[in-house]
């Protein structure tokens, strides 16, 4: 199965792919960011997508985070890695080292957190990113980079597109939260809906706005983060070629007995809009229940 890339801020280019082409994708959740880039890498076959689009057209409300993952999951993906620009909420994780993060605080406020918004789905996710992915990523950042990196920690993820006041930056730190940013929600919940493996690496670009003297602003956030761009794109490259055959984990089998809707509720054309995702499910519940 190929492996998704979804490249954060800083990542606006595939990895060093060969064989590649473009592919035009349209789910029933609208167009993704872009076009996707589909190549080839150690014999694995890798789909690549910029979150943000080319030019960083879309903000971290706007984006089309349904469309995104859709488009990867009809291409066949069962993992996704990610890239995120991030800022730090502790002195000692500074700028330009690198975090694989195991949690996420949701303070998002204007998005669609989900693909079922026409029947009811309680999905699990005590496990926001998949245990197995977040392992793997943080043994390729100690093999394949010198850059400091800290596998754990928790990601508050904000609403933006601005930056905290020192009144929330500090809350955040006395919560113990880790890092901040604003594109982990809903992405790391749709993944999981579409029983994909997930997990990022995300660059620390700043030190968001709760150090004395060092108060972040949008170059600091793209110099240091088109600085940590080689090393992110080493260490996903380095455990795209590591990777496992078998997924040891149960997130592909997410779904399982999270349906709580009855398939003769669900309208027609909400079930023409998830049957790639939960499809299956729907029929072998009807089947249980006498249905065809």
């Amino acid at each position: 199965m190929p492996i998704g890339f979804i490249g954060g801020s800083g990542v606006y280019d595939a990895l060093d792919l060969e064989n590649e082409t473009t592919e035009v994708v349209r789910t029933p959740f609208g167009d993704p960011s872009g076009p996707i880039t589909i190549g080839e890498m150690d014999d694995t076959e890798i789909a690549f997508l910029p979150r943000h689009g080319k030019r960083h057209r879309y903000s971290p409300t706007t984006l089309p985070y349904r469309a995104n993952i859709h488009a990867l999951k009809q291409l066949g993906c069962e993992r996704v890695l990610s890239s995120n620009a991030v800022g730090s909420l502790r002195e000692d994780l500074p700028p330009r080292t690198l975090s694989i993060p195991d949690q996420i605080f949701d303070r998002t406020k204007h998005r669609t957190p989900t693909f079922f918004e026409d029947l009811v789905v309680h999905m699990g996710f005590a496990e926001p990113y998949c245990p197995h992915m977040v392992e793997h990523l943080s043994e390729a950042a100690a093999t394949a980079t010198d850059a400091d990196h800290e596998q754990g920690g928790t990601y508050v993820c904000i609403e933006g597109p601005q930056f905290s006041t020192k009144a929330e930056s500090e809350f955040y730190r006395q919560q113990g939260f880790d890092v901040i940013g604003m594109t982990a929600i809903p992405e790391a919940k749709l993944a999981r809906e579409a029983e994909m493996c997930y997990a990022t690496v995300a660059g620390v670009t700043d030190y968001d706005v709760w150090r004395e003297g060092s108060e972040v602003t949008q170059s600091e956030v793209v110099k240091n983060a088109q600085a940590n761009e080689a090393a992110i794109k080493d260490v996903v490259q380095y455990a795209v070629e590591q990777m496992p055959d078998e997924r040891e984990c149960d997130c592909g089998h997410a779904l399982e007995g999270a349906i709580a809707t009855d398939p003769d509720a669900v309208p027609q054309e909400a079930r023409r809009r998830v049957e790639t995702l939960a499809g299956g499910y729907l029929d072998e519940m009807a089947g249980i229940d006498g249905g065809d």
